[in-house]
């Protein structure tokens, strides 16, 4: 994507996210924040990114996480002067990103009606709660609330009648996370029709939107079903056994997802009979006798320790593995060996670690060309380059 101009106006996290997706493709993404305060998780901390000495730089992890690849100009956009520069900035970029409120950039003539009389063929991608039109299109949204709202909690968590039952968000905020990624494909979809039409074009993306889509096989259960899906903890809804097991030690996760990975299973457990059982012999029926079967596993599973379990399985080809903390996901031999753990050197703490992008490409591969950017860090180079353009 090198040669592609993107002036990014989000902050926080599904607008940055789908933003460093394209930069790590190549694409020249310009960060335009605030004077003196900048995008709002540059305040989200701690942790701070320590320097060589363990002091703290003031650089949050969170904003670190979302801005690799870009460059930072601080425009004040409340300003007339501010305003002018971004129009100008517009008109010679081929993407805008932001998330602001509903009609929020129309009294600036940041909107996308004001910046497609610039630049026509202007793509202009817009990220928001709950989209441009509908009763709720005015209120504020947030990851929290959207994975409430979106169903996404009623999913997440243990069931009711158990210890720590009840509704659940993840661990991450997996709805800003995925409407990052569905911007940046709508972006690519919106740039391959204009590069055979001529045409730019408005997104409208919403994060409750992205939420329901993403319900994926749980929607569809519902809706060819009828039933309410449930909480199920870490149990699936259509196979069985796909869950955690107590082990002597701990736990781990066992996804059997078919019948002959069930039967070298039983085999491992010392329980081959439970393979030829017409309650448990195929999917269908262990999903009727999930209960019995479960609880059967259980008992043997908590006789040796995860260690055991897991080598003993992975022999025998059947998917499992241990729950990791994150100290030893970034141990993990398979982790270091596809190199998800990068180092990019950084004006102000000397390096920063980085989670590297997952797309292997072999011709095109993801470049780490610049750190996340300092407040302002780009201003005059970025203004210097794209305003004296022809």
């Amino acid at each position: 994507m090198a040669g592609l101009k993107v002036l990014d106006l989000s902050r926080v996290l599904a607008g940055p996210w789908a933003g460093q997706l394209l930069a790590d493709l190549g694409a020249d993404v310009v960060k335009v924040e605030r004077p003196g305060s900048g995008d709002d998780t540059r305040a989200w901390g701690p942790p701070w990114l320590p320097d060589a000495g363990g002091v703290p730089t003031g650089e949050s992890a969170y904003y670190l996480s979302a801005n690799r690849n870009k460059r930072s100009v601080a425009i004040d956009i409340a300003t007339p002067e501010g305003q002018a520069v971004v129009r100008q900035l517009a008109g010679r970029a081929d993407v805008v990103l932001e998330n602001f409120k509903v009609g929020g950039l129309a009294q600036y003539g940041l909107d996308y009606a004001s910046l497609k009389a610039v630049n026509p063929r202007l793509i202009y991608c817009s990220i928001t709660g709950f989209g441009q039109d509908g009763p709720y299109a005015q209120r504020a949204g947030y990851d929290f609330l959207i994975q409430g709202m979106g169903g996404l909690m009623s999913l997440t968590g243990r069931p009711d009648g158990e210890e720590g039952a009840g509704p659940m968000k993840t661990g991450v905020a997996l709805t800003d996370v995925m409407t990052g990624l569905y911007a940046s494909n709508a972006v690519l979809a919106a740039l391959a029709y204009r590069e055979r039409s001529g045409e730019g074009q408005h997104i409208d993306l919403a994060l409750l939107d992205v939420q329901v889509a993403v319900l994926a096989n749980q929607a569809s259960n519902y809706l060819v079903g009828g039933a309410i899906p449930k909480r199920m903890g870490n149990a699936h809804p259509n196979i069985v056994p796909y869950q955690d097991f107590a082990t002597a030690d701990g736990y781990m996760i066992v996804a059997v997802g078919n019948d002959g990975q069930f039967r070298k299973l039983c085999e491992v457990l010392g329980r081959p009979e439970w393979g030829g059982d017409e309650r448990y012999a195929t999917n269908p029926q262990r999903v009727r006798h999930r209960q019995e079967l479960v609880a059967a596993i259980h008992a043997v599973t908590v006789t040796r320790a995860t260690a055991d379990w897991v080598a003993r399985m992975e022999g025998a080809g059947v998917p499992c593995g241990p729950i990791n903390t994150l100290d030893k996901v970034f141990d993990d031999p398979q982790v270091q060996a596809r190199g998800l753990r990068i180092e990019m050197p950084h004006p102000a703490a000397g390096s920063v670690p980085l989670v590297a992008n997952p797309i292997r490409m072999s011709a095109t591969p993801v470049a780490y060309d610049r750190p996340p950017p300092m407040l302002g860090e780009h201003t005059d180079e970025v203004l210097a380059e794209w305003l004296q353009e022809r």
